[in-house]
């Protein structure tokens, strides 16, 4: 008899850490759900490992692989709880990290705020070394002030050093020199260089990321070495991946080399499930809406691919105002934060309004229905006032919630201070959360160029069937779909990605006078060093390789991507690069200057190995009843009558293919609780997936 083989997904929330586990053979899927141990994560997933055996016992033996998403990088910038770290830097440029590009995010605000450097001033030390802009050796490291400045700093206790010299991407010699240095000298300290974590120009990001990643190098390294040991304690012997923000998942060992890289790596996994849904269903345009109890988050899907940005921000003084935070230049799948998640607390503001967020409650002490000392009422609370949430089928049962405790902290914290009844403030917070992300995310399918009435809103998370019906609603998108075990679907969403890893390099030449030869010759290097990567993490696979320019024109100051795919670069003529620019210059802005000269300015290679087999099985129940799916009735409040109404529960469980019915509806599982009001129609397919049909006036 064939010996059973699974693939664990495991997602660590702020809120939950997220369970799912896939039997390779059959395609059948066990899930859970536990509350999130911050001050230790991987108590949470030794916890929620050992239930999953309680259901299915010694399957952790057959396991061959866990696939591993987490927030303990971002929730360590954030916090500032990484380690003490050290910037060596060219001499002369030891303030880069606060004068930053010398741009307000806030042109009127004379109180703006911008975030600490990472590496404070007395830690940031200078070398007397300097490459210039073509490459060319100015000054040699000298030895004896290289270890006169790292013996200085082991006296002080750093743990962690980041390096960055001006121009080292055009020539890393002087940084090798530094990394030598330090490697013998200092073997116990951890190390990162600009040339091996981002060797790309524009020295403020590159400054940045790389002192970032030295900064959360010793608390990933660490985490991860304790969760490999517990994880082979209680029996694991297979492989263990990490998941990388730019939508692939990558080994241990590159985890731990390269922690920036992983800073989004929970909630990029649940665009990538949504990605394949769309391949699957041949849906041309979707936006992905994840939920969960502590953040919301939302990708625009187009043409079956979700864009990939070069940077985004960490640790913003101002939430929502891009330049307030932390610059990282690495590969990240185009994500926007929309609002706050179930644990988001609402309160009275100074002004005497309403406010949801974006302070969170966490998992401890949580909202106030869970129990736990929480005081203040959050969104989760209301939902729950409003009847969308069964207190007695929370986690499927498990976990029960206080529906006076959400009462009572709604009615003191929020009603009597506005004049409301309870209810009514209980629905202003449902409300509002649902306004502000449905404002985000006008303006996110704005930005791409998409339309918000075509789109096909897919829903994750927790929280984010409860709220989806609400967003769709506010933006105009006509169809929901709901996938299989929406609130776990970022530990889902780790199946349906590859290995892989992006490489990049900076050089700039001008179009005109750029030697292909050269260029094929860099990405071909590129192409080997990413291959050395991917070669602990699975053996035996061809690698695939992708492509990619950024150009700009010649003076500008930011650069637009071109994707070549995996084309020999010889190949091309200078006129047919230049098309390829002006082409998506065009598309991007609306005209382009054909007069004006263009450059290249960094080459990228993605790096990956074909992915595993993944599929969603289908329904197999006899039922062909919907009776038999309907749990009863529940009186919860209509967004269209502003009053409790009957809604029908339904048990999704036993739902079946075709099964029909339409709102208002309640339908629950385990992991989350979908929420249709009267104008929704609902159809259920062959692998179970929930496509909801908003009813326009015309048509009811």
């Amino acid at each position: 008899m064939k010996k059973e083989s699974y693939r664990l997904g495991c997602d660590i929330g702020g809120t939950f850490t997220d369970f799912v586990l896939v039997n390779n053979t059959t395609g059948e899927f066990h899930t859970n759900k536990c509350l999130t141990t911050p001050s230790d994560p991987s108590d949470a997933i030794e916890q929620g490992i050992r239930e999953l055996d309680e259901k299915l016992p010694g399957f952790l033996d057959q396991v061959e692989e866990i696939i591993h998403g987490t927030t303990l990088v971002i929730n360590a910038i954030i916090e500032r709880k990484g380690a003490r770290t050290a910037l060596i830097t060219t001499k002369g440029f030891r303030d880069v990290l606060e004068l930053g590009r010398e741009k307000r995010y806030d042109a009127y605000d004379i109180f703006s705020e911008y975030p600490e450097p990472i590496v404070p001033r007395p830690d940031r030390v200078e070398i007397d070394e300097r490459i210039k802009a073509d490459g060319r050796v100015l000054k040699a490291v000298d030895e004896k002030e290289a270890l006169a400045v790292l013996a200085d700093l082991k006296k002080r206790g750093i743990q962690s050093i980041a390096v960055c010299f001006i121009n080292s991407y055009e020539n890393p010699v002087n940084e090798r020199k530094m990394k030598e240095i330090i490697e013998r000298e200092a073997a116990d300290l951890f190390l990162s260089t600009s040339i091996e974590v981002l060797p790309e120009i524009k020295e403020y990001e590159r400054s940045c990321t790389t002192a970032v990643n030295a900064y959360v190098k010793p608390i990933t390294y660490w985490y991860l070495n304790k969760l490999i040991t517990r994880l082979e304690a209680i029996g694991f012997a297979g492989k263990l991946f990490i998941m990388l923000s730019s939508g692939g998942i990558t080994s241990v060992e590159t985890a731990k080399e390269f922690p920036v890289r992983i800073i989004e790596s929970g909630p990029t996994a649940a665009v990538i499930a949504s990605q394949h849904y769309g391949k699957m269903f041949n849906i041309k345009d979707m936006f992905c809406f994840d939920m969960g109890g502590t953040t919301a988050k939302s990708c625009l899907i187009q043409n079956g691919h979700a864009g990939l940005v070069s940077t985004f921000e960490v640790g913003r003084v101002q939430r929502f105002q891009k330049g307030s935070g932390l610059p990282i230049q690495v590969p990240v799948v185009d994500l926007m934060e929309i609002g706050a998640g179930g644990g988001s607390i609402a309160k009275i503001s100074n002004m005497g309004l309403l406010q949801v967020g974006p302070e969170s409650s966490g998992a401890d002490p949580g909202p106030a229905c869970y129990g736990q000392g929480g005081e203040n009422p959050t969104v989760t609370d209301s939902d729950l006032v409003l009847g969308y949430l069964d207190p007695d089928f929370f986690l499927g049962g498990t976990m029960k919630l206080d529906l006076e405790r959400s009462k009572k902290a709604i009615e003191e914290k929020i009603a009597k201070p506005l004049g409301t009844t309870m209810v009514e403030a209980a629905f202003g917070i449902h409300d509002l959360i649902n306004e502000t992300m449905a404002s985000a995310a006008k303006t996110h399918i704005a930005e791409k160029g998409g339309n918000p009435n075509i789109v096909t809103v897919t829903a994750f998370g927790g929280a984010g069937p409860v709220h989806t019906y609400g967003l769709a609603k506010k933006i105009g998108a006509r169809t929901i779909l709901i996938p299989p075990l929406a609130g776990v679907g970022s530990a889902l969403g780790f199946f349906t990605a590859p290995v892989a890893f992006d490489m990049s390099r900076s050089h700039r030449k001008v179009l005109d006078d750029a030697d292909f030869k050269e260029i094929e010759a860099l990405f071909r290097e590129l192409e080997t060093e990413s291959a050395k990567i991917l070669e602990g993490a699975q053996k035996g696979d061809a690698v695939i390789y992708n492509r990619t320019l950024l150009m700009r024109f010649v003076g500008q100051g930011a650069e637009i991507d071109l994707n070549i795919e995996n084309v020999d670069f010889q190949t091309f003529s200078k006129p047919d690069i230049r098309t390829l620019f002006d082409t998506e210059y065009k598309r991007l802005y609306g005209r382009t200057a054909e007069e004006s000269p263009v450059e290249f300015v960094t080459f990228k290679v993605r790096a990956s190995l074909p992915k595993k087999p993944f599929t969603i099985s289908k329904l197999t129940t006899a039922n062909r009843d919907i009776n038999v799916c309907i749990k009863g009735q529940r009186k919860a409040f209509s967004i269209a009558k502003k009053d409790y109404i009957p809604y029908t529960v339904y048990d999704r469980s036993k739902l079946f293919p075709e099964a029909s019915f339409t709102g208002p509806a309640i339908i629950e599982e385990r992991e989350s609780t979908i929420v249709l009001g009267e104008d929704a129609r609902v159809r259920v397919d062959e692998f179970g997936f929930i496509w909801v049909q908003l009813i326009q006036g015309e048509e009811k």
